[in-house]
């Protein structure tokens, strides 16, 4: 249902999935000034989107599409110059000082608000990764149109051409590097729009006014070619994701508000690439290298995102010895941050753990699967299970299906826990290794989990030169060919 339909009556009911929902005043004053009601036949639940925010998110898709169709006439070498010039300016202090200044706003409010402010806050590394992952897709040999493969048959062949998709739209936690992200989309020839949250927003609008469009004018592209949707209501993600016009719809975050935007793309037929819940598992095998699970440990708790370890898994023939390991890295960890960490612990774990420096240990019935959002203390879940092929189960069951480290000697064991487990990203190390940029090389647009299934013809990481479309071309040299 839309803001189009003709107006109805109070105490009328529309049907949403299996239940009748009874419109609202406020649904009706929405619905008579041209908003739009979105309803979600999972929950029965009707989303209102006021109508200035539905005109602004239709005039960020509009420009997204006349920027579109403008790209498939610009040479590839112009895209190539907008990364350049985009990097240059991130580097360029006096530039950059306008996006230092709108971000230290941010953070501000951020922590005023009581928000967490780790990942929002630019820092040197972070804006040294932001020119590094433009530079990166400036120097990449790829093509808007390539040719895939060729099929040659008598008189005739059969070509497939990888081919631009069309208008890509993200919606972005309040991370503000993810604005370069999203431009990687403009190598395989797509145009993007976009929502960053609204921590975030005040630092991605100096990057557009201060960085961005300076480099599209730089560089010959059009405006259109990259948008960012000016609003921090979360309707306008419900808006954007809702519009047909698009060709794929990207989320990145986790938990219920992107399962809802994913729902909303699905509904109108658009794909997606969904991030969902967050957090990586990790296995102490039957067979524990000691300095490998202590580094692999340590080095998956610098910072919190999504691949950060979140739920530690020993095995009760060895879990005395295990629990020990765990937790002397664990308070490694404690120190070097010169800080706490935070175990949350079955509790026939706690004895094991209890009096290393810097661990506030926690004994508790605890789900596995529970995601720790922390922001400066480490948070991490222990528990205890039968065998790795236990341990496996339990990925499989409580986890979001995401990353997973099976930390052994007995190569038997990790090869099964491979082959076994439901996780589009598997290791025997640390776990921070799943980032596109990091592994690939390749600048990361999103990591997608199999919380919702695997994907159809696709890893795990989505990358600028993966969105693509491919397209047949036939050249026939017999005039006289038939069927």
């Amino acid at each position: 249902m839309n803001g189009d339909t003709a107006g109805p009556g109070s105490g009328d009911r529309i049907l949403v999935g299996d239940r009748l929902v009874e419109l609202s005043g406020e649904m009706l004053r929405t619905l008579q000034v041209g908003g739009r009601l979105i309803p979600l036949r999972s929950t029965g639940t009707v989303l209102v989107v006021p109508a200035e925010i539905r005109r602004v998110v239709d005039a960020a898709v509009a420009d997204a599409v006349e920027g579109f169709a403008a790209l498939q006439g610009t040479a590839s070498s112009r895209v190539d110059d907008f990364f350049m010039r985009f990097a240059e300016l991130i580097e360029d202090d006096h530039a950059f000082a306008h996006v230092l200044a709108a971000n230290a706003v941010d953070v501000e409010s951020a922590r005023r608000r009581g928000r967490p402010s780790g990942r929002l806050e630019i820092t040197t590394k972070m804006r040294t990764d932001m020119a590094a992952g433009l530079r990166m897709w400036a120097s990449l040999a790829f093509e808007r149109l390539g040719i895939m493969s060729t099929i040659n048959h008598e008189g005739w062949s059969v070509e497939s051409w990888r081919a631009p998709l069309g208008v890509v739209a993200f919606v972005f936690e309040g991370r503000p590097n993810v604005f370069a992200d999203a431009t990687g989309v403009l190598k395989s020839g797509n145009s993007v729009v976009f929502r960053i949250g609204s921590d975030a927003l005040g630092t991605a609008r100096a990057i557009r006014d201060h960085l961005l469009i300076p480099s599209l004018d730089s560089a010959g592209l059009p405006r259109g070619a990259v948008n960012l949707v000016d609003s921090s209501e979360h309707a306008a993600g419900w808006a954007l994701f809702h519009d047909s016009r698009l060709a794929l719809a990207v989320a990145r975050g986790s938990g219920q508000a992107v399962d809802q935007l994913g729902e909303i793309a699905r509904q109108c037929g658009t794909p997606v690439s969904l991030h969902g819940t967050g957090g990586a598992w990790l296995v102490a095998g039957s067979q524990i290298p000691p300095s490998r699970l202590r580094s692999a440990i340590v080095h998956s708790l610098d910072r919190k995102v999504c691949n950060t370890l979140n739920t530690v898994v020993v095995l009760e023939p060895n879990a005395s010895t295990a629990l020990s390991l765990v937790g002397d890295a664990l308070s490694e960890v404690a120190t070097r941050r010169s800080g706490t960490v935070v175990v949350h612990a079955a509790p026939s774990t706690v004895a094991a753990l209890n009096g290393r420096v810097g661990l506030d240990v926690r004994a508790e019935a605890v789900d596995p699967g529970e995601e720790w959002e922390w922001d400066v203390v480490p948070e991490v879940t222990v528990i205890v299970a039968a065998s790795v092929k236990d341990a496996v189960s339990k990925f499989n069951t409580h986890s979001p299906r995401f990353v997973l480290s099976v930390v052994s000697e007995d190569d038997d064991e990790v090869v099964w826990a491979w082959e076994n487990s439901e996780s589009p990203f598997f290791g025997d190390g640390f776990t921070r290794w799943v980032d596109g940029q990091f592994a690939l090389e390749r600048p990361e647009l999103g990591l997608a989990n199999w919380q919702n299934g695997r994907l159809l013809g696709r890893g795990g990481v989505l990358s600028g030169d993966a969105v693509h479309s491919i397209r047949l071309r036939v050249r026939q040299t017999d005039p006289d060919l038939h069927r």
